[in-house]
């Protein structure tokens, strides 16, 4: 029986706390908290079991602290902004509280995936003899498992990982995005790159695309980016030469993108407005709609997985793990959208591996490095099913 604080109140943030709602034999007790108690009262509203609602500034760590001391949880799930990793990092080494993310840290000046700022608090948390779990969503997270898991069972050496994200939902509006929008733009319009042979190789922003045949959806586009689980996956999948990861985008999607990157609304930098400084993406944030309203009217599949290649038994062989999920089925069950509950299924299972003692550790760790076994198990059992192939 454990208590648990959750903290941001956004699609995500809905989605953990309706999933530890589900499992009140580990967490007895749910705190939600955000900087908009609002937020939390309409999730806390969509829940049969008592939740706790509190405000919290994610950026003050001071305000951090006083709130864990008070709650007195056993893990923390940051599902905050990115910003927001190393305040809350902060706050946890200060009370001694194990910690859980689903996103590596952002300097809100710089669109810039780095875990290497994560990963220097490893000393401070092993000294602290407490644990934190990085990048504990889908992409990052589950992907990360994934190829724990083939690399477990199915090669003994991995030489390629391609992930591929695929989103064919529609949710009515002309243009919006699945996540936080600041977020979701700044990763999409940064160069891409990938791994390969023990060097990182640039591309230019969506330059690099193909079409791949996804079950359940079809035929569609994707695009190479370049995002955060490959820097930990070159460092914990010994032996793997190449890793690219791939998402699709409608036509309709870019051609908003760009028009909006041709007009100056992407841009991370202040700019001065009628005696204002205001930044130009956070303005756009303002303007589109808020991700956790979309669930209501979205239509559609997201595919997310794996395509692996490597050597088993001294033979190449090539494996497919992936995850299809229904948004409409999604809503039904936690008032979310799909891309929501990807993300906040894993956080919650993590949660409870840790705060049970399955995955245990002193230090910083990425998923990969745990025990992918009783994480697999629990993906179905909790919403998201698997299907593994070994295409010809």
């Amino acid at each position: 029986m454990s208590r648990v604080l959750i903290i941001g109140a956004g699609g995500v943030g809905g989605v953990v706390t309706h999933k530890c709602a589900q499992a009140p034999e580990v967490f007895s007790d749910i705190v939600l908290a955000s900087r908009t108690v609002e937020k939390c009262r309409k999730i806390r509203d969509q829940i049969s079991r008592p939740v706790e609602i509190a405000r919290v500034d994610a950026d003050n760590t001071l305000e951090l602290v006083a709130l864990i001391r008070k709650v007195s949880p056993d893990i923390v799930i940051n599902v905050a902004l990115p910003y927001q990793d190393l305040t809350i990092m902060d706050a946890c080494l200060e009370t001694g509280v194990a910690y859980l993310d689903t996103a590596n840290y952002e300097p809100r000046d710089e669109a810039k995936f780095c875990y290497k700022w994560q990963w220097d608090y490893h000393e401070r948390f092993k000294e602290r003899g407490i644990m934190a779990i990085l990048g504990c969503g889908f992409d990052p997270g589950v992907t990360n498992i994934f190829c724990a898991h083939a690399l477990k069972h199915h090669f003994d050496t991995i030489q390629a990982i391609d992930i591929m994200d695929c989103n064919a939902g529609e949710h009515g509006h002309p243009f919006a995005t699945n996540f936080n929008p600041e977020i979701n733009i700044r990763e999409i319009t940064q160069r891409g790159k990938y791994y390969e042979d023990g060097r990182w190789v640039e591309t230019e922003p969506l330059s690099v695309h193909k079409t791949f045949d996804f079950p359940e959806i079809g035929p569609r586009e994707m695009y190479l980016l370049y995002h955060e689980e490959l820097e930990s996956l070159a460092r914990n999948i010994p032996g793997v030469r190449r890793m690219r990861f791939w998402m699709t985008f409608s036509q309709e999607y870019l051609t908003h993108l760009r028009v909006l990157q041709n007009v100056g609304m992407t841009r991370i930098d202040p700019v001065h407005f009628q005696g204002c400084e205001i930044i130009p993406l956070q303005f756009l944030k303002a303007l589109l709609p808020e991700p956790s309203s979309l669930g209501i009217q979205y239509r559609g599949k997201t595919n997310i997985g794996c395509m692996i290649e490597g050597i088993k038994n001294g033979r190449p062989q090539k494996y497919y793990i992936y995850n299809v999920c229904d948004h409409a089925e999604c809503y039904r069950e936690v008032k979310a959208q799909a891309i929501s509950y990807t993300t906040g299924v894993p956080a919650m299972i993590g949660a409870m591996l840790m705060v049970t003692g399955i995955w245990k550790g002193e230090g910083v760790f990425n998923v990969e490095e745990m025990d992918p076994d009783p994480f697999m198990a629990k993906l179905g059992q909790y919403g998201l099913p698997w299907t593994e192939t070994f295409p010809q």
